[in-house]
């Protein structure tokens, strides 16, 4: 597919913007998983709690602790202004300090910034403490490095400051605490960290289940084969391998390893890939999203096969973790889902939205089946036509496109920079 003629990529360019445009009409392959996520009731934080209920320096939450960042110091130029006026800072140094935050912290500050004015019309956010120069706070406080912002509203109103707490993880702050009576303590992870610098894939040893009941390695997956994946409903299937988005043999990446409860299983898979997990303990597979890897937390459920009745399973995650491996792929199939080490996972990344991604790569399906019609041979000698290494012109384009027409919270925080590696 790398080697198409070019009226035929004009015409697939020409498919992009008309799925692109089409898939916010739509709502998207059949039911269950493709569904957008529906508002959710917001529940204030206690005091003292947070989210996730995990420490804040590890992995689950906004991870390790990288070094103080000084103004004389390399990493200086990680942090960047908010120069936001729905926010109001504090600035008690007259330095402009608590204006500078790394890029991921300022996003979630300036979304938050809009639920609070949508929340309380007339009330603003308020940071009362962004990055720390003088030592205040204690050791290894992510403050240090403007990873962590104190909040409050701008009225002080302390009893809006539950709910604040719940706005700030719905702005998709990595890790929120309902500190003090005075403020809310927010973090996020490391931009500059390996694990959020790897893209959307899967290790080469990660395994396929195929239909002739055999197991194949991801990174030999070859045009033809039919894998385990799920459909709309959640109902196991096999459907085409059709391409690599990306495909790494030598590179050595850092993956989250997300790993469940019993059945035990382990899934490895890059920081930008959507795996689709659940919450709900009564109708899991109706309330099946899709996210990134990189925003998975110990105690949501992923779904698993059931070697019993072949079915998929919800289980809880029980820890996350990285863990290095060489190579790196990105398979694509026909139905845009894929069971990789029992594990059901998207086939797309860097969109946090796998319906939209799926409408998108609808030209790719269509020259795939009238492929498939028209050359029947090609599709059935999986031994040949090996892929070359790289990223796939199809989805470089995409993500452009994406990048002009789509919420930038949508996108993951490092974009294609992942995958371009």
């Amino acid at each position: 597919m790398d080697e198409m003629p070019p009226l035929t990529r004009s015409v697939l360019i020409f498919f992009i913007f008309v799925s692109v445009i089409s898939s916010g009409l739509a709502c998207g392959p059949g039911r269950g998983y493709g569904r957008r996520r529906h508002p959710k009731k917001l529940t204030p934080l206690a005091y003292k709690q947070f989210i996730p209920n995990v420490a804040e320096k590890t992995l689950g939450a906004s991870g390790r602790y990288e070094g103080k960042i000084t103004r004389n110091s390399e990493r200086f130029k990680e942090l960047t202004p908010n120069y936001n006026p729905d926010i109001i800072f504090k600035d008690e140094e007259n330095t402009g300090a608590d204006r500078l935050m790394t890029q991921r912290c300022k996003d979630k500050l300036n979304s938050l910034a809009i639920s609070v004015m949508n929340q309380w019309p007339g009330v603003k956010l308020r940071v009362t403490e962004g990055w720390d120069e003088d030592g205040h706070h204690f050791e290894e406080s992510l403050h240090y490095e403007g990873r962590a912002v104190d909040i409050t509203t701008s009225d002080r109103d302390k009893s809006k400051y539950g709910t604040l707490s719940r706005l700030a993880v719905e702005a998709g702050f990595d890790w929120v605490y309902y500190e003090s009576k005075a403020h809310i303590h927010c973090s996020v992870k490391a931009e500059n960290s390996v694990a959020a610098k790897s893209g959307g894939c899967f290790p080469g040893s990660a395994s396929v289940s195929l239909q002739d009941g055999r197991k194949k390695l991801v990174k030999d997956l070859r045009v033809g084969d039919k894998v385990l994946a799920a459909d709309g409903e959640g109902k196991l299937m096999y459907t085409d391998f059709i391409m690599f988005m990306d495909q790494d043999l030598a590179t050595r990446r850092m993956f989250y390893v997300i790993e469940t409860k019993e059945p035990r299983r382990k899934l490895s898979l890059t920081a930008a890939h959507l795996i689709f997990i659940t919450e709900n303990s009564t109708h899991p597979q109706e309330a099946m999203v899709a996210t990134f890897a990189s925003e998975v937390k110990p105690g949501q459920k992923v779904f698993v096969m059931d070697e019993t009745n072949r079915q998929l399973r919800a289980v809880t995650v029980q820890r996350i973790y990285l863990e290095e491996h060489q190579g790196s792929f990105a398979p694509v199939t026909a139905e845009g889902t894929l069971v990789v080490d029992q594990v059901l996972a998207s086939c797309y990344a860097v969109i946090e939205d796998h319906q939209l991604a799926h409408w998108a790569f609808a030209p790719v399906r269509f020259i795939h089946r009238l492929s498939s019609l028209l050359y029947p041979e090609n599709h059935l000698d999986s031994s040949s036509s090996s892929p070359d290494d790289g990223v796939h012109w199809y989805p470089m384009i995409l993500y452009q496109i994406g990048n002009w027409v789509l919420d930038s919270r949508l996108l993951h925080p490092l974009g294609m920079l992942v995958n371009s590696s």
